[in-house]
């Protein structure tokens, strides 16, 4: 399928690594302009130079802290000087530390927004009108299975992904007649850093290994696996797409079927 996006231009948050970076790269399989962001520099730098060596050129490193307003708006900023108007942006962030619910601090709370909100409404806050104005964009961010069953020990995760999904499910309504669409796309348990990280916390809270709580984890999983980053590269590239014009408001998860509502 040709995806009908070479040559546009995209801006993908926290792209060094992770999720962020499979997405960078299936942007880039695709002739995509791809604007790699994060606070790891030197390795911006190396991503970019791979994608180069791959694809040829149209990727730049952009060292950013996303966290603060000042950050967003030269990371878009420089972006926009060397590859030009941004058409895809892609919404994604460190994911917050765990915890149980019952245990919250007014602190946590602040945190949820701080850190999967504010951030990502200051990004849209900036390239949305040019999208508007061009009459297409893509919007897409990364969000977590926790959306639509929220995770056990995760509630500071629960809580800001859930006010970030209902910004976005309002926002698609308000500027799908531009041709621009909002979407959401939630990993399930994909072999990722951070997955890692979370299966050696529960491993170190229940007194296990980290091989136990893996193997926990696939038996819940249908497909008996973690997800490959690849393969949820290739999901968000769709999103972003041409073909996926008429796709909006929507959240899909990319999981193996391990949430078992429709």
């Amino acid at each position: 399928m040709d995806l009908g996006i070479s040559g546009k231009t995209a801006l993908v948050a926290a792209s060094t690594g992770g999720l962020g970076l499979a997405i960078a790269r299936a942007l880039a399989a695709e002739g995509v302009r791809v604007a790699v962001t994060g606070r790891r520099q030197v390795r911006a730098k190396e991503i970019v130079t791979e994608l180069t060596d791959a694809y040829g050129p149209g990727a730049v490193a952009i060292e950013a802290d996303l966290s603060t307003p000042d950050g967003v708006a030269a990371a878009v900023e420089q972006t926009m000087a060397e590859l030009g108007p941004i058409d895809i942006l892609v919404l994604n962030g460190p994911g917050p530390k765990p915890g149980a619910a019952a245990t919250l601090s007014a602190d946590d709370i602040a945190a949820a927004f701080d850190l999967l909100v504010k951030p990502h409404h200051a990004l849209v806050s900036q390239v949305l009108p040019g999208m508007r104005e061009r009459r297409w964009g893509r919007i897409l961010a990364v969000g977590s299975s926790g959306v639509v069953a929220p995770l056990p020990n995760l509630a500071v995760s629960n809580t800001g992904r859930a006010a970030l999904a209902g910004y976005l499910k309002t926002l698609a309504a308000e500027v799908a007649l531009d041709a621009v669409t909002v979407n959401m796309l939630l990993p399930g348990r994909i072999g990722t850093d951070r997955v890692a990280e979370l299966d050696q916390a529960a491993a170190k809270r229940r007194g296990t290994t980290v091989e136990e709580i893996q193997l926990e984890s696939r038996k819940t999983i249908p497909a008996r696996r973690y997800g490959e980053p690849e393969e949820f590269g290739a999901a968000a590239a769709f999103l972003c797409s041409a073909p996926a014009s008429y796709i909006t408001g929507v959240a899909l998860r990319c999981d193996g079927g391990l949430i078992r509502s429709l």
